[in-house]
């Protein structure tokens, strides 16, 4: 099974920079681990020349949500919760690889920090590492969805 992990984000603006470091993280596994920086649309060509089985996308999103919370996101409409300022709006690249891939995941973890800076806040972190584990053991059925509609307002945390 090939298996493709899509950080993205700015590792220049603290817990921005989560897909990176999910990414990082992945390296020396099995999976084709891509720090997309803030333009994913730049993977795509490597995402169809290879059709991987499975594409998880990675970033800090804000969901209303306890800091370092992970959530898979549904795909239409995540763009009003992705943290990261993107060139072209994630929503818009996922649905291009859509047709070249097996399967399509979008996680996004609770942001703390958006400020300039380098470096995760603790609890971003712990979630980085959090999630390397489980899609090392391929257990994406252990993070949860979305608990709420995307035309309803996030619950506050």
């Amino acid at each position: 099974m090939r298996r493709f992990l899509l950080g993205v984000g700015s590792r220049l603006s603290h817990d921005d920079g989560v897909g990176p470091e999910v990414a990082s993280l992945l390296a020396d596994s099995d999976w084709l681990a891509v720090d997309c920086g803030m333009s994913l649309e730049n993977s795509i060509g490597i995402v169809v020349r290879n059709r991987p089985d499975l594409v998880v996308v990675v970033d800090a999103a804000k969901m209303g949500l306890p800091r370092g919370s992970i959530r898979r996101l549904p795909v239409q409409g995540s763009d009003s919760l992705l943290a990261s300022t993107h060139s072209l709006p994630i929503p818009f690249v996922l649905e291009r690889m859509r047709e070249e891939v097996g399967r399509l995941v979008l996680i996004g973890i609770e942001p703390a920090d958006l400020s300039l800076g380098e470096g995760l806040s603790p609890p971003v972190a712990d979630a980085a590492i959090r999630l390397a584990r489980i899609l090392l053991r391929n257990r994406l059925d252990l993070i949860a969805a979305l608990p709420f509609r995307l035309n309803e307002p996030p619950p506050r945390a």
